[in-house]
C-alpha cells in the first residue's frame, strides 16, 4: 500500500441544492485539482431540510460524465437494492463508456429506512440486506463482460461499510477500493480482519486501496475543513484515498486546495 499515490476525493451531496449549484461544484472541484467527484445513492436528504431539494444518482452522474474531462467519478454508494444487478452493470458500463473510463463503481449493501419506504423496497433486515449484496456482486461481474460494447475497462468497485463478517469478506473478494468512515484505532483492527478474509480468498491486501472519510463537518454541509495530524495518521496507517463531503444549498469548497496541496505533498 505505501507504493499507491495518495488521492483526494470531495462528496457533492445532491441535497438542498439546485442543481445549478451542484453542477458548479463539479466544474470547481475539478478545477481545484481533486482525483474523484462523488454523489450519493438515496432518494432524501440525510442532512438539513429532510424533506429539501434531493436528486438521483445515477441520472446524474451521466450528466456528470459529459460534464467533466479528467476527474473519475461515482457513487458514495450506490445502495445495491435499488436496482437489479444486470441493470445496475449495464447503466455503470454506459457511464463508463460516457466518460472514456472513469467511472468508479461504489456499491453498498443499503441503510437509508426511509429511501426503501417511500419508494416501495422492502427494507428487511441488515443481514439480508448484506446476503443480497453477495448475491449481486457475481452477476454484476458477470453481466459487465457480457454486454456490447463490454466497458473501456475494468471498472472500479468499491464497497463501503465495515461489518466483519461479511461486508469486509465481500471487500476481499470483489473490491477494487474499500471506503469507511472509521478513526486510526478502528482502522487499524479493521484492515487487519481485512487481512485475514485476504488471506483466505487468496488475495493481497496491496491490491485493495484504502479510502476514508474525512472531517466530520464536511459530511454534514459544514465548511470543508483542512488537513490534520489525523489525516497523517491514516495515511500513516495505510489509507490513500481521502474523500471529504459538502453539502447544499451552497457548496463551500474553501479547503479543498488545501487538500490537493497535502495529497501532492505526500506524492512528492
Amino acid at each position: 500500500m505505501s507504493e499507491r499515490p495518495t488521492r483526494i476525493g470531495v462528496q457533492i451531496q445532491p441535497q438542498q441544492a439546485d442543481y445549478g449549484a451542484i453542477r458548479e461544484a463539479v466544474a470547481a472541484a475539478e478545477e481545484i485539482g481533486v482525483d474523484i467527484v462523488f454523489n450519493w445513492d438515496h432518494f432524501f436528504p440525510l442532512y438539513g431540510d429532510p424533506d429539501g431539494k434531493h436528486f438521483e444518482c445515477w441520472t446524474m452522474l451521466a450528466a456528470w460524465a459529459e460534464q467533466t474531462s479528467r476527474v473519475e467519478l461515482g457513487a458514495l454508494v450506490t445502495c445495491n437494492s435499488y436496482r437489479n444487478p444486470e441493470l445496475l452493470a449495464d447503466m455503470a458500463r454506459t457511464v463508463d463508456h460516457i466518460s472514456d473510463g472513469r467511472l468508479i463503481l461504489g456499491i453498498g449493501s443499503g441503510w437509508f429506512e426511509r429511501d426503501y419506504t417511500e419508494y416501495g423496497y422492502e427494507f428487511g433486515t441488515a443481514g439480508g440486506r448484506l446476503n443480497d449484496l453477495s448475491e449481486a456482486l457475481p452477476r454484476i461481474e458477470s453481466r459487465l463482460q457480457k454486454l456490447n460494447p463490454v466497458p473501456t475497462r475494468d471498472v472500479p468497485v468499491l464497497i463501503g461499510g465495515g461489518g466483519e463478517k461479511k461486508t469486509l469478506r465481500l471487500v476481499a473478494e470483489h473490491a477494487d477500493i474499500w471506503h469507511t468512515f472509521a478513526d486510526l484505532e478502528t482502522l487499524e483492527h479493521k484492515l487487519g480482519v481485512l487481512a485475514g478474509h485476504c488471506d483466505a480468498v487468496g488475495r493481497d491486501l496491496a491490491e485493495i486501496e484504502v479510502s476514508v472519510g474525512v472531517n466530520g463537518r464536511g459530511r454534514d454541509g459544514h465548511p470543508i475543513g483542512l488537513p490534520d495530524d489525523t489525516a497523517d495518521a491514516l495515511h500513516g496507517a495505510g489509507a490513500r484515498l481521502f474523500t471529504v463531503g459538502v453539502g447544499g444549498p451552497d457548496y463551500d469548497l474553501d479547503g479543498l486546495a488545501e487538500w490537493v496541496a497535502w495529497r501532492d505533498e505526500h506524492n512528492a
